[in-house]
């Protein structure tokens, strides 16, 4: 026997494979760009603070507690800072979009769609030339073209 302490999957001769601790699934959608997460985990905290808030200042109004008026009071501004942390979340998003703009793909259908145009114009202004110039080289009358 070896002086070696063996493991136990060593020991009865199992080895078994080992799975990686984290596997990384791929999104089904993008993940927000840094500045409107930012934006979103700002107005996150602050909307948590003003329930909180609001939820004391109900509590201190139910027992009569001197600090009820001061709580209502700030918990009515921190409404008003909640609702601007919302539309700063939307405005940041938009602006970002704005910037940098959404990459969209038409799907199949548009893009055959668009090609089937393209080729028919294309034939049209090939034919509208091949007219132009029968007529440029006085062709009226002549029963071939070379």
């Amino acid at each position: 026997m070896s002086d070696t302490v063996k493991g136990t999957a060593e020991r009865y001769g199992t080895r078994r494979d080992r799975q990686p601790l984290w596997v990384e699934e791929p999104a089904r959608r993008h993940p927000l760009p840094d500045p409107v997460r930012t934006a979103a985990v700002r107005a996150l905290i602050i909307i948590s603070v003003t329930l909180i808030q609001a939820m004391v200042a109900f509590l201190c109004a139910m027992a009569g507690s001197w600090p009820a008026f001061p709580m209502v009071i700030s918990s009515v501004a921190s409404t008003l800072v909640a609702t601007w942390a919302v539309v700063d979340v939307w405005v940041t998003r938009q602006v970002w979009n704005q910037r940098y703009g959404v990459v969209s793909e038409p799907s199949s259908t548009a893009r055959a769609l668009r090609r089937e145009r393209r080729a028919r114009r294309r034939q049209e202004r090939t034919a509208l030339r091949e007219q132009e110039r029968i007529r440029r080289r006085g062709g009226a009358g002549q029963l071939s073209h070379p």
